[in-house]
């Protein structure tokens, strides 16, 4: 006789599978906000309050740390820039105070002080006027290198507009009626000078130059390159040009000393014929002196008969 627990059939296994994950019960919070920090109230008075700020009075330059004891900028230094300031007129050009300060400021050497130091300190004391106001309009802590500061000064003062114009100047150069060749030459380099960055190339700085001067000095600088001046290497015809500026420029000075010369030769020798013909001997001096008296006298006599 079989039993209930022996009738029943064993169940089968259950099918493999992956195993399953649970995730564990997730219980959100309602967001709670930290409480608002309440200002500190203001005890400042009134006087206080309408007093001026104290703040932001930091310079525009901003100058490194320096590494040397006792370093100061000497007196002499300072009134040296100061003898020639830049003052920020349209007549100016920045870039030549800027070869000027730099000039300058290469003479003096500190040990432990960079000379870009010297420079970031120096530069203040070589402006004024309008250029001091465009400094102190920066704002503060905004330079920090002299590249920086030569970068800010140019664009300032030397604006686009200013560009074109001395590029239409030096395009369209002339050599004047009365004016001789070095003093052409001259005042040629002057304009590119003034504007360094003309973007002009030496062979068409050369042209230029060769096609503004009158028929006499072209024929001069053809003869001096033993034919067509045009023909010759750009380093061959700017050595001809300086040449030929030199020579008229020392003939020139010869000139003026000898006019100088003889000025001042006939001056001094006015200066003796005045001397020799206003030369009296004591006693023709004291004879004229008798003379006027006897003269004086004699008219008196003739009023009183009279």
């Amino acid at each position: 006789m079989r039993t209930r627990s022996q009738s029943r059939e064993p169940r089968p296994p259950p099918p493999e599978g992956p195993p399953v994950v649970i995730e564990p019960l997730r219980i959100e919070y309602p967001f709670q906000e930290d409480p608002p920090v309440e200002p500190m109230a203001d005890t400042r008075t009134m006087a206080q309050l309408l007093q001026a700020p104290t703040e932001g009075y930091e310079d525009a330059i901003l100058i490194p740390e320096i590494v040397a004891n006792n370093f100061e900028l000497k007196h002499g230094l300072i009134n040296l820039v100061q003898n020639k300031q830049f003052f920020g007129h349209d007549k100016e050009d920045p870039h030549a105070h800027i070869r000027y300060f730099n000039k300058i400021t290469s003479t003096m050497r500190v040990p432990n002080v960079p000379i870009a130091t010297i420079k970031l300190m120096l530069f203040p004391f070589s402006i004024e006027g309008a250029a001091r106001i465009w400094l102190e309009k920066e704002p503060p802590r905004s330079i920090q290198t002299w590249d920086d500061l030569v970068s800010k000064f140019i664009n300032q003062f030397f604006p686009p507009s200013k560009t074109t114009n001395l590029r239409n100047e030096i395009t369209r150069f002339q050599q004047r009626f009365d004016e001789s060749f070095y003093e052409a030459w001259d005042r040629f380099n002057d304009l590119l000078r003034a504007c360094p960055h003309h973007g002009f190339s030496e062979l068409h700085q050369l042209d230029t130059f060769y096609n503004a001067l009158n028929i006499n000095d072209q024929d001069s600088l053809n003869s001096a390159a033993g034919g067509n001046f045009l023909d010759k290497m750009p380093r061959e015809c700017l050595k001809i040009i300086e040449s030929k500026s030199k020579v008229r420029q020392t003939q020139a000075k010869a000139v003026v000393a000898k006019v100088s010369t003889n000025s001042s030769t006939q001056a001094v020798s006015s200066d003796v014929a005045e001397l020799k013909d206003t030369r009296i001997l004591p006693e023709a001096f004291a004879l004229r002196q008798e003379e006027t008296k006897l003269s004086a006298q004699l008219h008196l006599r003739t009023v009183k008969s009279s």
